[in-house]
């Protein structure tokens, strides 16, 4: 148990590491050329950079390290360790590239045109969320601001992570309205960014595991849970239940099933017409639930 234990957490700091190497790429080919700040304190770190021309690699040391201390022995160890090894991948590689070490100029995405102004961060954002997600099923993070949610939510849990980065994204946006030259263009593109990041991370993590939950009123439970294991493989929980206006004896069957098959579903309980169906999304589905392709 040690062995495999020990041999897990060695592959999630290989896919956390992994995942690194694709944020410094994405840094230096979409976000840096194109004059944008992405959420969070590595967008405080690309506005300093641009204004001072001090490397976004060694801010992001200077400032996790600390924070990365504080983290292990007030926080989570592992936690801690794992997003250490991204913050350290990501600065090391990102500057070699600043420094030419490695050359990779000509993938850099910018047109002088400003046909890139939109795309980037669209790149951008799409392609961190995908990091973003990656880090966190493998118990770490991408450092700075999660270090610091980490610490705040530790402290207050009642605290909502939501709130606390929304504040921090929306002063990230409206900083960098100065210090690109007033214009509104990097504020539209932080929030570009900010919205694609959420959105694609949010799915990654819990894309697979959303489901739809079925509550239905019927007279014919049984015919429904026949054609609801033929059709869609899965089953149903048959409950008694009364009417609250007539105080009739009901029969209440409670299915869950996969988003994609709203349609057959909906197809299945046309055919009875004295069905009443209500349908509530479920966050994440637990142990024996078949999630069919078909």
């Amino acid at each position: 148990m040690a062995l495999f234990y020990k041999r897990s957490h060695l592959l999630d700091h290989v896919f956390i590491a992994l995942a690194a190497a694709l944020m410094a790429l994405n840094y230096y080919i979409f976000i840096l050329p194109n004059q944008f700040a992405p959420a969070g304190l590595s967008g405080i770190n690309t506005m300093a950079q641009y204004l001072f021309n001090f490397s976004v690699g060694y801010l992001s040391l200077i400032e996790n390290i600390p924070l990365a201390l504080i983290c292990f022995f007030r926080v989570d160890k592992q936690f801690a360790v794992k997003t250490a090894t991204n913050v350290i991948v990501f600065s090391v590689l990102l500057l070699l590239f600043q420094n030419k070490v490695i050359d990779i100029e000509r993938f850099i995405y910018h047109t002088n045109d400003g046909k890139s102004t939109l795309l980037a961060p669209v790149a951008a954002g799409t392609i961190n969320g995908f990091i973003t997600a990656i880090s966190l099923k493998h118990g770490g993070s991408t450092g700075g601001m999660d270090y610091v949610a980490a610490m705040i939510h530790k402290q207050k849990p009642a605290y909502s992570m939501i709130h606390i980065s929304f504040a921090i994204n929306l002063i990230v946006a409206t900083v960098s309205y100065f210090v690109y030259d007033f214009k509104i263009e990097p504020v539209i593109l932080c929030i570009v960014y900010s919205y694609l990041t959420t959105r694609v991370g949010d799915y990654i993590l819990k894309g697979g595991k959303e489901a739809l939950k079925v509550e239905m009123i019927t007279s014919h439970p049984e015919e429904i849970t026949e054609h609801i294991v033929r059709e869609l493989h899965h089953s149903s929980t048959i409950l008694q239940a009364q009417g609250g206006y007539s105080h009739q004896g009901k029969t209440m069957l409670i299915c869950v099933i996969n988003k994609h098959q709203i349609t057959k579903f909906t197809d299945i309980i046309s055919q009875y017409p004295d069905t009443f169906a209500c349908v509530s999304s479920v966050n994440e589905t637990l142990g024996n639930f078949r999630r069919d392709v078909h």
